[in-house]
């Protein structure tokens, strides 16, 4: 039986165990889908000398960027991104290859490309991690410019302190890549003019869970359009299965 799974670490809720398994179930594919809940990186390869059955891992917090120095190469989109969330594993004999990729990447600019109007010609990134490098990668290859928002100051960096309600009208599209109001800590969201919002305002938060974080309420209450990331999930899982089974996205 062919393994696959994910490392990180905590896992806690695990959206990815749960869709695999229910996957190898209904197309009765001979394999499954285990949580490998590591305390480091350094842990990596027990996992994988370990599990010989082992086909593809998912990669995530706090590892998308701590486990490339183990894999052998990266996909063109992950080397430019920096983050790796796919791992393919291929063995030959004794020698095995892990190839790193991002399919951060593909689900979140397929979930926001139906959104864009006209007017969204600039997006504010709020964190600074490897799901928001996979989100500025994909603003930018869309067309829109990027401007990184950190609680920490950082030549380049919007801090949170200094977004007015200007930037908000200028940088109209605003992605949340932060933890901030995931269950159980629904009742925080980032510290913005949310007042400064209107209809030409998009919000994306790469949470689902809840369904409609504070971030995303907040901006529906001016009038602008929000989204989650389960859209986003479903499809980066899609490409994971497409990595692992060869199949290189475009």
């Amino acid at each position: 039986m062919d393994k696959y799974g994910l490392i990180g670490y905590p896992l806690g809720h695990s959206f990815s165990v749960g869709y695999f398994n229910e996957k190898f179930s209904n197309e009765h594919i001979n394999a499954k889908y285990i949580n490998f809940e590591i305390p480091s990186i350094e842990d990596f390869a027990e996992v994988i000398e370990s599990n010989p059955e082992l086909r593809g891992l998912n990669v995530t917090i706090p590892y998308k960027e701590q486990v490339i120095p183990y894999l052998d190469s990266l996909s063109p989109e992950a080397n430019a991104i920096g983050a790796v969330n796919v791992i393919r594993i291929t063995r030959k004999g004794d020698k095995t290859h892990l190839k790193g990729f991002n399919s951060d990447v593909i689900g979140f600019t397929r979930s926001i490309e139906p959104l864009l109007e006209r007017h969204h010609k600039k997006a504010l990134i709020l964190g600074t991690g490897g799901a928001s490098k996979a989100v500025d990668y994909g603003l930018r290859s869309l067309g829109i410019a990027t401007k990184f928002v950190s609680r920490t100051k950082r030549p380049g960096f919007f801090t949170y302190e200094e977004i007015t309600p200007e930037i908000i009208k200028d940088y109209n599209i605003i992605v949340n890549c932060t933890p901030l109001g995931m269950y159980p800590n629904t009742d925080v969201c980032p510290t913005l003019p949310y007042e400064a919002m209107d209809s030409h305002n998009l919000l994306y938060d790469l949470l689902y869970n809840p369904d409609e974080t504070l971030f995303m309420q907040k901006g529906k209450e001016h009038g602008a359009i929000t989204k989650n990331g389960l859209e986003m999930l479903l499809l980066q899982a899609f490409a994971s299965w497409g990595f692992w089974n060869g199949k290189e996205q475009k």
